[in-house]
């Protein structure tokens, strides 16, 4: 096994300064300055767990309404090649603010959009399925990797190999050969165009108790060769409920492309739904990943270490406006998933007040982030003989 030393400078240092009066920390030594589940959960009042039915309804007009009108204007572009940079645009633009439908839906998939779960599940399935997402494999996932953030072995996406494994070495190898802008472009190809895909019907980047692969779409943990199943076999009927919603989805889109034809449903269609997954991963990608980010093993990770390696980024009023500022109050998600996207400002402010040092926030521009990421961490991480965590190695071999 490898082992680098860093200087604990490069990543954020938890000292005394976290006690402060009444928090329960001042009797912790300084080995352990992470808090408990129970204390980040007791830093955000229950208030904030309640429903606003005008907020969240507001919420869901605003995005399927302005998703529709990006459509219908889609609908008046002409299929020639002449209107391509149109195309583009209006790719861009719709799949941009349809991603705000995909917020929305994962917030149903934590019950934090509305008291009724039934109500709630029909929104999610139906959004969730119109964007061909499986809905309650989906959320099922999706719950684990909140249960297990940061876990190499139980964390469920964007889960790094370790240098030692036969995976991180041949990505190790790959990253040291290439030139590390040729090695971003790949990286950022890899997950941005194809990334989703791979993890939906191949479990890429999951933990490594899961084995390879682990689909979203069929089930035999007879058959798979991880340590745990991802989905038991008690799933697999929500499972299915979730593939019909996909096959529902498809069948409307085959009969949409007979009558307007394959060309202009590819277009209408097609390019706001790359555009969207392109957003989804570059959102947990930066959430989860940079260079001075730590993975635990079984024998260091806790709920409230992993819970906490997550990172705030600045995506300016539009962007959190558009989606329900998923990538700006992701920590406060993290550490309470049940509360609604439009109270989750207030639980931001929250942590950051009683726990300034954990807290992470990056200021840096999400385009210059998201480059650093790709060059820096598309390889394997390496355990630090420090604090036992593993990090990210850049191309100058350091950590």
């Amino acid at each position: 096994m490898i082992f680098l030393v860093f200087s604990p400078v490069s990543r954020l240092t938890l000292t005394t300064s976290l006690r402060s009066p009444g928090s329960g920390l001042e009797n912790r030594s300084k080995s352990d300055t992470y808090p408990t589940k129970a204390e980040l959960l007791n830093a955000l009042p229950r208030e904030l767990n309640r429903f606003n039915p005008v907020k969240a309804w507001g919420s869901l007009a605003m995005s399927t309404g302005l998703s529709a009108l990006a459509v219908g204007l889609g609908t008046l572009i002409p299929i020639t090649a002449a209107a391509t940079p149109l195309w583009l645009l209006y790719g861009v633009v719709t799949g941009t603010i349809a991603m705000g439908c995909w917020v929305l839906a994962h917030e149903c998939g934590h019950h934090a959009f509305h008291p009724n779960r039934r109500i709630e599940g029909v929104v999610g399935f139906v959004l969730h399925s119109a964007l061909l997402v499986p809905y309650h494999s989906w959320a099922h996932s999706h719950a684990v990797h909140h249960a297990h953030c940061n876990h190499l072995e139980r964390g469920e996406t964007h889960v790094p190999p370790r240098a030692t494994s036969p995976q991180g070495k041949v990505t190790e190898q790959l990253k040291r050969k290439l030139n590390p802008i040729v090695f971003g472009l790949i990286s950022l190809f890899n997950h941005l165009v194809i990334g989703w895909q791979l993890y939906l019907f191949l479990g890429a980047t999951g933990g490594e108790d899961y084995g390879s692969p682990t689909s979203h779409f069929w089930s035999n943990p007879s058959k798979e060769s991880g340590k745990r199943a991802l989905f038991p076999a008690s799933f697999r009927k929500r499972m299915m409920r979730s593939n019909y919603g996909l096959l529902a989805m498809i069948l409307l889109l085959v009969i949409a492309s007979i009558q307007f034809s394959f060309a202009r449903i590819l277009c209408i269609y097609g390019l706001p739904y790359l555009v969207i997954n392109m957003w989804l991963t570059i959102y947990t990608w930066l959430q989860h990943t940079d260079k001075n980010i730590p993975h635990y093993s079984n024998e260091t990770w806790s709920w409230a270490k992993g819970a906490l390696q997550t990172v705030d980024r600045p995506y300016g009023p539009l962007l959190n406006f558009l989606h329900h500022g998923i990538g700006s109050t992701h920590v406060c998600h993290h550490v309470n998933a049940s509360i609604p996207h439009y109270n989750a400002w207030r639980g931001t402010a929250l942590l950051r007040q009683r726990f300034p040092d954990l807290v992470r926030f990056d200021p840096t521009p999400i385009h210059l982030a998201l480059w650093r990421v790709a060059t820096d961490c598309g390889g394997a991480v390496y355990q630090n003989q420090t604090d036992n965590a593993f990090y990210y190695q850049s191309a100058d071999n350091s950590i």
